[in-house]
């Protein structure tokens, strides 16, 4: 039988959309206050223009993305309670019932990227409260993969040369924290 351990934590990440960039900004805030200080952020690019303008109307004019990546490592158990949280965040600003934001949380490990969703599918596992998670890519032969259901932007070359930064900045992250453990 094998022995039981504690996850390793794993770089929290949030994607957010928007249109207006004062819901950005008050979005951004109240992330920063939650979460701690943010040590990576993508380029802003046109989820309207490159993918699909599914989100155009909800947010009120094109949508735009963005991805942060945490300084801070968590324990990955934590995800379906910090998608209920990024829910509660952008129900605040909300406005006459139409999001103005969007914040889909993921974790990004040596080998995967996870994100959480409120949304059940053949390719989700159920985690708590209703937030189902999804292995969105994987890390193989030195590079991120795709798989069948990865969202288009999530396929593109720009936001996976970001989370290979990302990658980069949680291995060295990792690497302190094991040999911490192991001196300790």
């Amino acid at each position: 039988m094998g022995a039981i351990h504690g996850f390793e934590d794993e770089k929290l990440i949030i994607c957010v959309m928007y249109s207006d960039p004062a819901f950005l900004e008050k979005a951004e805030k109240m992330l920063v206050d939650t979460f701690g200080p943010y040590d990576l952020v993508s380029g802003d690019y046109s989820f309207s223009d490159n993918f699909s303008e599914y989100y155009d109307d909800e947010l009120g004019g094109k949508a735009i993305r963005r991805i942060y990546s945490f300084e801070r490592c968590i324990d990955p158990s934590r995800l379906a309670s910090i998608k209920t949280l990024t829910n509660s965040f952008e129900e605040t600003l909300s406005e006459d019932g139409k999001r103005r934001i969007n914040l889909d949380p993921g974790l990004l490990s040596h080998g995967r990227v996870v994100l959480a969703s409120t949304k059940n599918s053949g390719f989700r596992i159920p985690l708590a409260g209703g937030i189902y998670a999804e292995i969105t890519l994987f890390y193989g032969q030195g590079r991120w993969n795709r798989l069948p259901w990865t969202y288009v932007d999530f396929q593109s070359e720009p936001v996976k040369d970001f989370l290979m930064e990302v990658r980069r900045i949680y291995l060295g992250q990792r690497k302190a924290w094991l040999k911490g453990k192991s001196s300790g």
